[in-house]
């Protein structure tokens, strides 16, 4: 089915704000003040209304192609969309969005018996490997191998399930110099189930929890597009994963981590665990010497209340680094919105017995959690802060389809990350 833009209104049979129309050539998608939008909608209501293969025609621009792809692209059966005629080089950026996109999603959709800590792992590592053979180097810590190598977070959440936990460390290396500097490292949060543990979660709130390793999956996919995109740069990868599940072996409430910076941790919340395993990663990070540290999670639900599940949002220390992550977010039409965090916010959940509590004792973590848990995370950071950007991705995941997405996954963000990996 051809598909074609009108500026003009849809004819009065179709009403005064008809967004579709169709005519002896095929559908028209009708334009008003927020055509961005439009086009989205009406490629998530054509894909609705059972349309699986579509061909965009006549004068298209690559934003709105992109915005027809993200309307279009579901969870179940994944149609067939052709580009419009244009220049290759859009057409081929078009095609690195939707393998890297298309990716994404289909991790954070896969069942939690599908996708387990270690098959994450795996499917990021084969994933990445694919796109450049030559220039990939990774292993997978795993299991007991973590604890012995001081990855306590990871380790801890992660051993109440019969799955092991697991870390993958991934070295992107387009210089083949063994001893080139690392220019960046991404660090996602890979939790393919949380059950919430001993601080067990209401069904209701568990029933989406296979999508809480959506940050792996974003940093995965936004490095698989800057590399796709001419990344020439070393950049390293960890994904901290595992399932925080209940058993005579899990974690509990009033145990105490201590990291490999000394850092002492009180559990207060078996549900605050995000926190927990990017700890580790943000460690292994800063040991790299990278002048860029990138971690992004589905953290907090306190982010979610702040900016709706339209926006994704931003904490950082250094100002002028989320300053640029924002401008590019704008450049990428991908909804970004910088919440507070201060040094003073890593003392925001203290503990009696050791020099933090994972969170407050109270549901939610109490007021400004998402800042709270950003204050945590700034514990396992280097230079204060300086080179380090977190991403609380409230935008991750849809638990219903609605008039712009599909349920399930969104891959909003996989660009801003790229942009920033490709300008370090």
């Amino acid at each position: 089915m051809p598909i074609r833009l009108s500026t003009a209104a849809a004819a009065a049979e179709w009403g005064p704000k008809a967004l579709l129309s169709h005519d002896e050539q095929g559908m028209l998608i009708h334009l008003g003040e927020r055509p961005l939008t439009a086009i989205q909608r009406a490629g998530r209501r054509l894909y609705s209304q059972g349309l699986r293969r579509v061909k965009l025609a006549g004068a298209w621009n690559g934003e709105q192609q992109w915005a027809f792809a993200q309307g279009w692209m579901s969870s179940k059966d994944p149609g067939e969309l052709i580009w419009a005629d244009g220049e290759e080089a859009e057409r081929s950026q078009l095609e690195a969005r939707w393998h890297c996109a298309r990716w994404v999603r289909a991790q954070i959709n896969a069942t939690p018996e599908q996708l387990s800590p270690v098959a994450l792992a795996v499917e990021a590592a084969s994933f990445l490997t694919e796109l450049a053979p030559t220039r990939i180097s990774h292993r997978i810590l795993k299991g007991e191998a973590l604890r012995e190598a001081g990855f306590v977070g990871i380790y801890e959440v992660g051993r109440g399930s019969e799955r092991e936990p697991a870390l993958l460390e991934l070295d992107f290396n387009p210089t083949g110099d063994r001893k080139a500097p690392v220019a960046a490292c991404l660090v996602g949060k890979g939790i393919t189930f949380d059950s919430g543990g001993y601080s067990i979660k209401a069904s209701e709130g568990m029933l989406h929890m296979k999508g809480d390793m959506g940050g792996a999956a974003l940093v995965t996919g936004a490095l698989g597009l800057a590399m796709l995109s001419g990344l020439n740069k070393r950049v390293k990868l960890f994904l901290c994963c595992a399932e925080n599940l209940i058993s005579g072996h899990a974690y509990k409430l009033g145990d105490i981590l201590t990291y490999k910076n000394g850092t002492s941790v009180e559990i207060v919340n078996t549900d605050a665990e995000g926190r927990l395993v990017l700890a580790d990663g943000l460690l292994a990070a800063g040991e790299t010497g990278a002048g860029l540290i990138i971690d992004a999670a589905t953290l907090t639900g306190a982010a979610v209340m702040a900016v709706g599940q339209e926006y994704n949002a931003l904490f950082a220390l250094d100002q002028g680094l989320a300053q640029r992550a924002l401008e590019l977010a704008g450049q990428e039409q991908e909804p970004l919105w910088q919440l507070p965090l201060a040094p003073w916010h890593r003392d925001q959940c203290p503990s009696a017995y050791a020099d933090t509590a994972n969170s407050r004792p109270v549901k939610g973590g109490g007021p400004g959690g998402a800042s709270n848990a950003a204050g945590f995370l700034s514990r396992f950071v280097p230079n204060e802060g300086r080179g380090w950007l977190h991403f609380d991705l409230a935008a991750a995941y849809r638990n219903n389809a609605d008039a712009d997405w599909s349920a399930g996954g969104t891959a909003l963000g996989l660009r801003t990350l790229a942009r920033l990996l490709l300008e370090q």
